[in-house]
C-alpha cells in the first residue's frame, strides 16, 4: 500500500514557508502554492511593499504563476494553499481562474471573503479551512506585534 506525504498539511507547510520569505522582506506574512496533480506548479508571498502595489497578493502572484506555467488561464485539477483567507479580491480572481479548491489556514474576519456572508467563489470550487491554523496565525500575530 502506498502512502501519500503529499497531503493538505504537506503543502500548507509550503505555504508557510513562503509567508516566512514574505515576513524577511517585511511583507505581511502571507505565502501561498498552487498544486496540480500533487506537484506544486506555483509559489509566492506577498510583495505589495516590495512591488508598490496594493494587487500584489500571495494569491495573485501564484495565480499568475501556476497560469503561465500551465500555459492558460484557468486553474482545472488545482488547489490553493494560502496561510490566510482570501480577501475579496482574491477570491473574485479565484472565480475566474475556475480554480478546483482552496484550502486556507486562518480566517480573516475583518477583510477575508467569508464577511461578506456569500460565496464568490466559482460554484464548482471546493473549500477548507483552518489546515495549520495555529502556525499562520502565530505568524501573522508575530508580524504585527512588532510593528506596532
Amino acid at each position: 500500500m502506498e502512502i501519500n506525504i503529499f497531503d493538505d498539511n504537506y503543502f500548507m507547510q509550503e505555504a508557510l514557508k513562503e509567508a516566512l520569505k514574505a515576513n524577511a522582506k517585511n511583507e505581511v506574512p502571507i505565502g501561498a502554492v498552487i498544486v496540480c496533480k500533487n506537484q506544486i506548479i506555483a509559489r509566492a508571498h506577498n510583495l505589495t511593499e516590495t512591488l508598490n502595489d496594493v494587487t500584489a497578493h500571495a494569491e495573485m502572484q501564484a495565480f499568475t504563476s501556476a497560469s503561465d506555467y500551465l500555459g492558460g488561464k484557468y486553474l482545472h485539477d488545482c488547489t490553493l494553499y494560502v496561510t490566510l483567507e482570501p480577501c475579496v479580491m482574491c477570491a473574485g480572481a479565484a472565480f475566474w481562474t475556475q480554480i478546483e479548491r482552496v484550502v486556507y489556514a486562518a480566517s480573516d474576519n475583518k477583510r477575508g471573503f467569508c464577511s461578506l456572508k456569500k460565496t464568490i467563489f466559482h460554484p464548482k470550487t471546493q473549500l477548507k479551512k483552518g489546515v495549520l491554523e495555529k502556525e499562520a496565525v502565530k505568524l501573522l500575530s508575530n508580524f504585527f506585534k512588532e510593528k506596532r
